[in-house]
């Protein structure tokens, strides 16, 4: 029997393939110092507004998953409790301005990660299967998809889901042939395409940036009948899959000769 060399890789999209929370990052440094100048007597500091905003936020993802209006709203809940603790009245006009600002996080042009094109490229010409799962609102990531090209590479692959989680990724290997032997699922957050990829016995790689969403960050269990790997960079991950291919396909012919 010959060993299936194909690989089926599933990638995410934000902070994978292109940017995202550099664009929340300079929102939120705007917002904070908004928040300092509005509340200026009252000496809060740029940390404490940023560390209150991210509890605000990720308890909001975990209830009702990826949505647009989310994190402009997470700014005004930040807003009022600080008003709240220090006993200032809201105003309006400054919700509607955290508003706007939250809401303008959607407009920003979208950049690749160095390598994008050339990654996707060269896995296609190796005869691998590409598939894309983001999670979001569909026409927001479909903006992104759009101007990135990438239905060149996934063509009708593409899958966005309001929450990325163990069940959103099983309905995903459930609705094709998937071999879970040859899968792999390529991402930057250990919480929504890690964890759900080990727990789906499918492979993993695992790209870590300096600095990450707290969100994301969770101690994984791993399994022994998965492989995982950790890299910095999307570049390494055509190296990993051809290097997992070679290994199985040594081992294949290595027993196959046995017999």
């Amino acid at each position: 029997m010959n060993l299936p060399l194909r690989q089926q890789l599933i990638f995410d999209l934000d902070d994978t393939l292109v940017h995202c929370n550099i664009y929340f990052d300079r929102i939120l440094d705007e917002f904070a110092e908004l928040i300092v100048d509005w509340f200026g007597d009252s000496r809060i500091s740029a940390e404490e507004v940023r560390g209150k905003q991210i509890e605000i936020d990720v308890a909001g993802v975990q209830k009702i998953g990826f949505v647009s209006t989310h994190f402009p709203q997470s700014l005004i809940d930040t807003y009022r409790y600080f008003c709240r603790l220090l006993g200032r009245e809201t105003r309006l006009a400054e919700e509607d301005k955290l508003l706007k600002l939250g809401m303008s996080v959607y407009d920003q042009e979208v950049e690749p990660y160095p390598g994008m094109e050339m990654t996707l490229e060269l896995l296609a010409s190796h005869g691998h299967e590409l598939y894309l799962y983001t999670g979001g609102e569909t026409v927001i990531q479909q903006r992104k998809i759009e101007q990135m090209k990438l239905a060149a590479y996934f063509q009708d692959r593409i899958y966005i889901r309001r929450h990325k989680n163990i069940d959103a990724l099983e309905e995903i290997l459930s609705s094709r042939t998937f071999d879970r032997n040859n899968t792999w699922m390529i991402g930057n957050s250990l919480r929504t395409d890690i964890a759900p990829a080990l727990s789906a016995g499918i492979n993993a790689v695992y790209i870590k940036h300096p600095t990450e969403w707290s969100y994301n960050v969770i101690e994984l269990k791993k399994t022994m009948d998965t492989q995982m790997y950790t890299v910095s960079s999307l570049t390494e991950v055509p190296a990993i899959i051809a290097e997992s291919v070679a290994a199985r396909q040594r081992k294949h012919n290595v027993a196959s000769s046995k017999k």
